[in-house]
């Protein structure tokens, strides 16, 4: 695996800073059928990953190609419209390349979203569930390979991965707004294909709450960066129960956009808190 290219990340950011005009202080990850946080954004600048130096394209349905710059709620964010998954082919440094631009950029937080599948019995499709902690089952690690202290330690601590301080801040969010939000532990996989009965029992027994192919690699290398993290996932199939029956990416996206505009509220609302 290549080791992180400095040269070509400061090339991509010296590009974008030719093309905005305000420091970003928060990176947006938008997961699948979850694009409708852009509606909340006054947006100043709309770059397509293919002008971007260095940047990779997204090539999943579901996931838009862009990165959008401009304010929520008064605070200055950089938004990916459209993530990068292990399973399209990219190795590691791809897939977590524009958290390493967006840090470098200004951004202090990052706040994730993604798309899961529940393994908490009390889970139904639809709900949210406010991410505390995770468990990394990728095969590859982000931070392999020869480290750059100038970017990050060798060794980044991750007894906090996600902030106490957001989570307390998102829940009062939620309270506020009379909505109902789980709180657990996030698995990230490998993918693309979805579980297995006997994988989603395992996961569950190993402590899974939800089960994802994204954002775990996103948080280890905004954790390492420095950055404070906040994530969200949106439950859109089940995993745990008697009768399993077949899912679809197109029911995924389904049940992901109905609940989008409940998640959009509490991340404007806990961006206007930063």
């Amino acid at each position: 695996m290549e080791n992180l290219n400095v040269a070509k990340l400061k090339e991509t950011v010296a590009y974008l800073k030719t093309q905005i005009t305000q420091v970003p202080k928060a990176g947006i990850i938008l997961g699948s059928g979850l694009g409708g946080l852009v509606d909340a954004v006054e947006i100043e600048k709309e770059i397509e990953y293919g002008q971007i130096p260095n940047f990779p394209v997204s090539t999943v349905k579901g996931h838009g190609g862009k990165l959008i710059f401009g304010t929520i709620n008064g605070v200055q964010v950089v938004m990916l419209s459209g993530r990068f998954h292990y399973y399209e082919g990219y190795n590691m440094q791809e897939v977590t390349f524009p958290v390493r631009v967006m840090h470098q950029l200004g951004a202090e937080y990052l706040m994730v979203s993604n798309a899961a599948g529940g393994m908490h019995p009390d889970f139904k499709v639809g709900d949210l569930m406010i991410i505390d902690d995770h468990i990394n089952i990728f095969p590859e690690h982000p931070l392999r390979g020869k480290n750059d202290e100038s970017i990050g330690p060798r060794f980044p601590d991750m007894t906090e991965p996600y902030e106490h301080d957001l989570i307390a801040e998102a829940k009062k969010i939620a309270q506020e707004k009379d909505i109902k939000v789980h709180q657990g532990v996030y698995i990230g996989l490998q993918g693309p294909t979805f579980e297995t009965k006997a994988e989603y029992v395992w996961l569950r027994t190993i402590g899974g709450d939800a089960v994802g192919m994204s954002t775990v690699p996103e948080v280890i290398v905004a954790k390492h960066s420095g950055m404070k993290v906040f994530g969200m996932s949106v439950i859109t199939d089940l995993g745990i129960r008697d009768e399993m029956n077949e899912i679809t990416h197109e029911e995924v996206l389904e049940a992901a956009n109905a609940a989008a505009p409940i998640m959009s509220g509490i991340f404007k609302d806990l961006l206007g808190q930063l």
